[in-house]
């Protein structure tokens, strides 16, 4: 608790609440903004945080994470455009309010259920990761490598439509991350001679290029369609249509509830992500209603229980992160390089080595879940406007920010050939439907599983009978086993949720109607 303290002393200073602000107005914009989303935004931002205090700069990333998460509603409301595949459910219900003149009620909706799901999320995280980190300090080499090697195939299963693919895009990002000096003997592999290859593949420009430049590629194929989306969108007069009533409230809160807790546990699940939230979330609600036939056509209970979800996954999934090391989800992959950077090793030895660091990231959390309804409820007239910005005139802009950020990240141009040969990796993937989220949490934990699976193999004395000394070890080979023929044989609801992930929502009608109803007849049956 006094760490704590310190932390709100840290960032409760006028420059970096500044920033962290400032992080979470650019996120807000960046999630209105059709098809960028929380990670693009925060893999562009990290080499803009390099001259900035520790706690300004991740208060600003974490801004910009939970900004995108509740700005996304905003084109999905409006434009029927979710500015993120989370967001899909919200369009549901929340662009049918829209259409009958309650975009203001739908809008307010959006954003409460989303800073309260954040701001419980960030409380859970709080509360367990300390706990469950102390646990973590006991685990070894063999445990870690069978962690890893679990959390890889769960990830690879529920990351897209086919677990096949799934592990492949896994397998290419474990790949990927052997380019370099060997772990153990500092031998080269696979740098073709090129210097700037003896040291990896830096994290950043390859996130760059798979998540913001591969978009900007799928969005100029589409961009006529996207230039003639006109806001078309009428404002009711009436007060009832424009503020939400204490007896919507009544029927609501429930609902966040219950999207808070299923964002929060989804989250915790590592390569889940918050599309799986969302839509369980929805799909939950709509089936403890008493009139689900009316989902779909203006229930304010649909938009509450989506984005509660949504926003609560994202505060979630840095727990194992911080307890573990493992990065739950894209955007806690990305923040791994920023933690870095700024002095603060994700895992269970962060909070004995860098209590206060830890304490400043709490700190700005919950500041920016604050901040955030105070953005987002003065400033939803603006985005709206905002997002109607042609196409034409954003994706040279995106491009511009990428290669900037690309290039901070080293200093030297070789960084943005890495970012558009990348590019080229993750539009061929969203057009194949891999799963560009598996390939980047492979890169990450690559160098972790290779070494701890050398050390195994030492510890074990190349003798898979020795493994009966490590239960713990043997439970994740088990459960991977399990789950692996689960996700092999079943799970329909699951996969068809998460393969949303992989689509593009950016069209002026939003997302394929068919493939709508087809989930939701699925989700009834």
């Amino acid at each position: 608790m006094n760490y704590l303290l310190l932390g709100f002393q840290d960032v409760l200073h006028p420059a970096t609440l500044i920033w962290v602000a400032l992080g979470v107005f650019i996120g807000y914009v960046v999630g209105a903004l059709p098809g960028l989303g929380k990670g693009t935004g925060v893999a562009v931002a990290i080499p803009l945080t390099f001259y900035l205090s520790p706690p300004a700069a991740i208060g600003m990333l974490i801004g910009i994470a939970k900004g995108s998460g509740a700005g996304s509603a905003v084109s999905a409301i409006l434009l029927n455009t979710p500015g993120e595949p989370s967001s899909a459910p919200t369009a549901l219900d929340g662009y049918p309010l829209a259409r009958q003149g309650k975009a203001q009620k739908a809008l307010k909706m959006g954003l409460f259920a989303s800073v309260i799901g954040d701001f419980i999320s960030t409380v859970i995280l709080i509360l367990l990761a300390a706990p469950l980190a102390r646990y973590a300090l006991l685990i070894g080499p063999v445990e870690l490598c069978t962690i890893l090697l679990f959390s890889l195939t769960f990830i690879g299963g529920l990351s897209g439509t086919s677990m096949t693919k799934g592990l492949i895009a896994g397998a290419l990002g474990i790949f990927f991350a052997t380019i370099g000096f060997e772990t153990e003997t500092f031998v080269p592999r696979m740098s073709f001679g090129l210097l700037e290859l003896d040291d990896g593949i830096k994290l950043v420009p390859m996130a760059i290029g798979m998540l913001a430049v591969a978009e900007m590629a799928v969005q100029a194929g589409n961009i006529k369609t996207l230039d003639s989306a006109t806001g078309h969108i009428r404002d009711s007069d009436r007060r009832e249509d424009r503020v939400i009533l204490w007896s919507e409230w009544r029927r609501c809160l429930p609902v966040i509830a219950r999207g808070t807790l299923i964002g929060s546990v989804v989250g915790i699940l590592p390569g889940l992500g918050a599309s799986v939230g969302s839509f369980l979330s929805y799909g939950a609600t709509r089936k403890a209603s008493k009139t689900p036939e009316k989902f779909g056509k203006g229930m304010i209970e649909g938009v509450a229980a989506a984005e509660s979800a949504d926003n609560a996954v994202v505060p979630a999934s840095l727990i194992p992160l911080f307890a573990l090391g493992i990065p739950g989800s894209v955007i806690a992959a990305i923040l791994i390089a920023a933690f870095i950077l700024h002095g603060l090793t994700p895992g269970p030895l962060m909070f004995k080595q860098q209590p206060r660091l830890v304490a400043d990231v709490y700190a700005a959390m919950l500041c920016a879940s604050v901040i955030m309804l105070a953005i987002g409820y003065l400033g939803q007239r603006v985005f709206a406007q905002i997002i109607k910005a042609p196409m034409r005139l954003i994706i040279p802009g995106v491009l511009l920010l990428c290669s900037i950020g690309a290039y901070m990240e080293t200093g030297s141009i070789f960084s943005i050939y890495v970012m558009l040969a990348f590019a080229l990796v993750g539009f061929f993937a969203r057009k194949l439907d891999f799963s560009f989220v598996t390939f980047l949490i492979g890169f990450v934990i690559g160098p972790n599983l290779e070494l701890s699976f050398r050390q195994s193999l030492q510890l074990l004395d190349h003798n898979a009978l020795n493994l009966a000394k490590h239960p713990i070890a043997l439970v994740f080979l088990i459960l991977t086993v399990v789950v692996t023929w689960w996700i092999g044989h079943g799970s329909k609801m699951a996969t068809s949720v998460v393969r949303h992930d992989a689509h593009d929502f950016s069209g002026p009608e939003g997302p394929d109607d068919t493939e709508f109803h087809a989930i939701k007849r699925e989700d009834e049956r």
